[in-house]
């Protein structure tokens, strides 16, 4: 019986140090906030739809142009992207740590910029507005208008018809000379995007227009901008057709 006492009693320290058997890493606590996402930054300079950006010439050919652009919320870094309208090359800028960078450009051309803001402890990030710029050359005064923004239908998409076999194409364009007068050419075709368009698509004062079009194809689209004096070409664009 003494025996069966002190076994007893030594199984009540054992299980009384144990802790009671509950969870060891419960805690108790409530877990970390997830991190916030990096806010929206707000650009500065260059100006959007700027006519002469000079920068800082360094030759005949090149200039060092500034960026600026403010703060954005749970920030840590910000990467800038400059790409050339004309040839659609991309510059980037990674791991600023400042709200302003300097970049080499060729003089001459439209260009488009924008900055992305980054949180070491998420992988959201956060976009700017998207502004243009000219970055001024040794040429003419009157500058070709900024290539159009393709709307719709978007690049790899499937579209449908209206009843009639229409199919509504949309752009934006802008020119940086005050004052100028756009017109619009669609070029839509099955080829490459580069076939000569009907005269219905010419000299548009529109920047939306809907087309017939054969159903269960592939298009390609792209729209020349014209000031009268200069002219630019958009991206070219693909889609199916239901």
């Amino acid at each position: 019986m003494i025996r069966f006492l002190k076994i007893f009693t030594l199984s009540l320290f054992i299980i009384s140090c144990g802790g009671g058997g509950g969870d060891g890493d419960s805690g108790g606590g409530d877990p970390p906030p997830a991190p916030t996402p990096p806010g929206n930054p707000t650009l500065t300079s260059p100006a959007n739809n700027t006519v002469c950006e000079t920068g800082s010439s360094i030759s005949d050919t090149q200039s060092n142009v500034t960026f600026t652009w403010q703060s954005s919320s749970s920030t840590n870094s910000y990467d800038l992207e400059v790409k050339n309208l004309n040839t659609n090359s991309i510059q980037n800028v990674s791991g600023i740590t400042t709200t302003t960078t300097t970049v080499t450009l060729e003089k001459g051309e439209p260009y488009s910029w924008k900055i992305i803001s980054k949180n070491s402890q998420t992988t959201q990030t956060g976009t700017s507005s998207t502004w243009k710029f000219y970055l001024a050359g040794l040429g003419p005064k009157n500058y070709a208008p900024f290539p159009a923004d393709l709307k719709s239908p978007k690049s790899g998409s499937t579209v449908g018809r209206s009843s009639e076999g229409k199919v509504t194409f949309e752009w934006d364009g802008s020119d940086p000379d005050q004052g100028d007068q756009l017109t619009f050419t669609l070029y839509v075709d099955k080829v490459d995007g580069k076939q000569t368009p009907s005269s219905e698509l010419t000299d548009l004062n529109v920047k939306t227009i809907d087309v017939v079009l054969d159903g269960g194809s592939t298009y390609y689209w792209r729209i020349r901008s014209s000031d009268g004096t200069n002219s630019s070409f958009s991206n070219i664009y693909t889609f199916k057709t239901e």
